[in-house]
């Protein structure tokens, strides 16, 4: 197998990617009891695989992957095929590796401008003054 790339700066050993396969469960007649199909992908990253600002960002995205033994674990059963359900892991894995690497742009904190505080206040007492012309004067 050969190694896993995410983008210029990240790749992943083929020696850190463990594979399982199992049965897998759905459509598929007779084959589903026979063949392993499912994939299973257990990852334990080494040092300096992964940066460690991306890898702080993967593991606020895919906490659900990561078991007790800080393993990320992905699997596949959607197609009939092994080779397919290996390659759904993998295209799952460089997904998300790849939006960790991207970085949040920075909120900026803007005020309200002066005309649209003045024009959100005008409505209110607008909606105010309405208001008070339906209600029941004293007869």
């Amino acid at each position: 197998m050969s190694d896993l790339r995410v983008n210029e700066r990240i790749t992943i050993p083929s020696h850190e990617l463990r594979w399982t396969f199992a049965r897998s469960g759905g459509p598929g007649g007779q084959n589903v009891n026979k063949v392993n199909s499912k994939a299973t992908l257990h990852w334990s990253p080494g040092r300096g695989t992964v940066p460690v600002s991306v890898w702080n960002r993967f593991r606020s995205l895919a906490k659900r992957y990561i078991n007790t033994q800080g393993e990320i674990v992905i699997q596949s059963q959607e197609h009939r095929d092994q080779p397919q359900n290996v390659e759904a892991c993998k295209s799952k894995l460089v997904a998300l590796l790849r939006q960790a690497s991207v970085v949040p742009r920075q909120r900026i904190k803007t005020k309200p401008t002066r005309a649209s505080q003045r024009r959100r206040l005008d409505t209110k007492r607008q909606q105010s003054q309405k208001k008070q012309a339906r209600r029941a004067s004293d007869w």
